[in-house]
């Protein structure tokens, strides 16, 4: 009996080998962050798919468990992240608090927003409000960790408590630090969408499918965040087997550029395919005249010798990509002085911009849209610039 008290006190119910512990504390950890990417984001925050409940209480009460997050504050401290993502009032942008600030403070931005009675009371409608949610998991929202404390420690002894430590840490940093850091300073991007968010890596695995974060910045309510075919987001398959079991019904997707090849000039359908993947026509558009722009910068340092200051490619690319509104005023004197060298940039960056007028102009008739597309394009062919050309005829192709 003595040695069976001794066991127990040294490992708990189970006594497992070191990478048992390891595989035990990923399981638990992959499950947090299973909850926090089906339930609190893709369902609760933007609505991309709706949940049994059999399936969506457990996600809550596993939060209540490993996190201690309360779903309205999740949900309306990342609704106002979008509403008013890389500016001041950006509960978590890198972009205006510095990438730092996130790493290693994420978790205490979040909790100052999450006291902000305006932010609740504007963002975090619609989610849950019944007995079990203001009398357990609001009312004590941080005794569920020490709940999951003991369990682990009855489960797995001493060594309990270390797991239970990881998965405190494991959504501040993944989800504070990383996503809402790295997210929107550091990676790849498909879509040219005015904040700076970027695809972490295209494999979705590690953080439930959030590493691909500039994916649903440019489509915010899709239930899937994969774009390309090289990518893959775990949290999407999740998605499909709850539904296939009848525990989860798919909202709203991503939809899919198509192209009819036949198309010779554009029409109302062209003109809502391009408002609809504006962020990807914009990415498309920087893409195709990059090596124009490259040809002229370089023809510019030739015939002026490196006596003029010129843009590099990185930088001119990331004007082409961006609404001149989305740039910051520090960047506007400088696309200017650039712009004054050369007439094939300026009709280059100029068009460009036109070309946001057709999704940003929402006082103007879809017949005044299409007219502004259709003289766009003519211009466009008849500017001399071949690149420039060859994006208005695949343009015109939007289906």
């Amino acid at each position: 009996m003595s040695y069976d008290l001794l066991s127990f006190a040294a490992h708990g119910l189970f006594a497992l080998p070191w990478w048992g512990y390891v595989a035990v504390g990923l399981g638990l950890t992959h499950i947090t962050i299973a909850a926090v990417t089906i339930y609190l984001h893709r369902s609760q925050a933007h609505r991309g798919l709706d949940l049994h409940p059999l399936p969506a209480h457990f996600f809550r009460f596993w939060l209540w468990l490993t996190t201690g997050m309360v779903t309205k504050e999740w949900v309306a401290i990342h609704r106002k992240h979008h509403a008013k993502v890389e500016t001041v009032d950006d509960p978590h942008s890198p972009q205006t608090r510095g990438i730092n600030t996130l790493l290693l403070r994420g978790a205490e931005l979040y909790r100052a927003e999450a006291k902000n009675a305006e932010t609740m009371s504007k963002y975090g409608h619609g989610t849950p409000d019944d007995w079990i949610e203001r009398n357990l998991y609001t009312r004590f929202s941080w005794q569920g960790v020490g709940v999951m404390l003991v369990i682990d420690a009855l489960l797995f002894g001493p060594i309990g408590v270390t797991i239970w430590a990881v998965q405190m840490l494991w959504i501040p940093i993944t989800a504070a630090g990383i996503i809402n850091g790295i997210g929107h300073y550091w990676g790849y991007r498909n879509f040219a969408s005015n904040d700076a968010s970027t695809n972490i890596v295209p494999w979705g695995i590690i953080i439930g499918g959030e590493e691909l974060h500039n994916n649903h910045h440019a489509y915010g309510t899709s239930a899937k965040l994969s774009s390309r075919w090289y990518e893959f987001d775990i949290g999407w398959m999740y998605i499909r087997i709850l539904q296939m079991l009848g525990l989860a019904k798919v909202r709203k997707v991503a939809p899919q550029i198509r192209f009819d090849r036949a198309k010779a000039a554009p029409d109302l359908a062209t003109l809502q395919a391009i408002i609809t993947h504006r962020y990807a026509v914009a990415t498309s558009y920087a893409r195709t005249l990059k090596a124009a722009c490259a040809a002229e910068i370089s023809a510019l340092r030739e015939r002026h010798r490196g006596h003029i200051e010129l843009p590099n490619l990185r930088r001119l690319k990331r004007w082409l990509a961006a609404d001149a509104t989305a740039l910051p005023e520090t960047e506007h004197a400088r696309i200017a002085h650039t712009l004054e060298k050369s007439t094939v940039l300026q009709q280059i960056y100029t068009m460009r911009q036109e070309l946001a007028t057709l999704w940003n102009r929402s006082t103007e008739s879809s017949e005044q849209l299409l007219a502004r597309l259709q003289d766009w394009c003519h211009r466009a062919e008849a500017s001399g610039i071949a690149p420039l050309a060859q994006f208005s005829l695949q343009l015109k192709r939007y289906a």
